[in-house]
């Protein structure tokens, strides 16, 4: 029990860590991937706190938030590629 305490408080130090690159990242890719390690080590502490508490209820929704940490970041990625989440427009259709 004591080992998955001392694991839980190394991922709060993670996220405060973490946190500092988000808000002090020096590009906005330095951000994302900061945004996306954060909620990498939620869905990690998650796991850990269904698993310390033995409700393997967390376990579901630590997925579900991996799954929408994952498609977020994509949509965010696209967003800031080609500034839209339509599809990509083809510049020889403008001229």
């Amino acid at each position: 029990m004591a080992i998955f305490l001392a694991i839980t408080a190394a991922l709060f130090v993670s996220v405060m860590m973490v946190m500092v690159r988000i808000f002090g990242g020096p590009t906005l890719y330095d951000r994302i991937l900061a945004v996306n390690s954060f909620g990498t080590l939620t869905v990690l502490i998650l796991s850990a706190l269904g698993f310390v508490t033995g409700r393997p209820d967390f376990l579901d929704i630590a997925m579900l938030y991996a799954l929408i940490n994952f498609i977020g970041t994509i949509a965010i990625l696209k967003f800031f590629r080609y500034r839209s989440f339509g599809a990509p427009r083809n510049p020889e259709e403008e001229s």
